[in-house]
């Protein structure tokens, strides 16, 4: 089986970011000990790592003033990696409230960082629970898309 970075990602978000339960984080070399048993590869643990650290960056927050109107225009690069059905799905949760501008931004920066040849949507889904996860004040917007992507699972599976 061949395991990606976003593999190791989703099984830390599962295991670790979303178990309430959970009172303490392993520290990083706890972490990496228990991927690589459970058959990580090391590259692909160290790049997860490099992304999450990415992700707890604090960006400059969007400067430009949003009107109703205004369009985000996607950078060819950008198409590349985001189907049109994912930028139409950004463009809903924005057009909905669940996505700010600068989360927008953000789930855009960090869905181009993951180093995967096949990015689809349901990955994209993921990215965006991260991204709000990690944001403070949008527990409302996580819990929305947290039953989103829940409801999307066959059978309630995570995996």
């Amino acid at each position: 089986m061949k395991e990606n970075m976003f593999d190791v990602l989703m099984y830390l978000f599962e295991n670790y970011y979303m178990d309430e339960e959970l009172e303490m984080s392993p520290d990083r070399e706890s972490l990496h000990t228990e991927l690589v048993e459970a058959g990580f590869p090391a590259t692909e643990i160290r790049q997860a790592f490099e992304w999450l650290e990415g992700l707890a960056v604090q960006p400059h927050p969007v400067q430009t003033p949003q009107t109703e109107n205004a369009i985000r225009i996607f950078s060819e690069r950008e198409c590349e990696r985001l189907d049109p059905e994912s930028r139409g799905f950004l463009l809903f949760l924005e057009q909905m409230g669940i996505l700010q501008p600068d989360a927008r931004e953000r789930v855009i920066e960090r869905a181009m960082a993951l180093e995967t040849e096949d990015f689809d949507i349901s990955q994209l889904k993921w990215v965006i629970l991260m991204v709000l996860f990690n944001q403070p004040g949008a527990e409302a917007a996580y819990a929305w898309m947290e039953d989103l992507v829940f409801e999307s699972l066959p059978g309630g599976y995570l995996h």
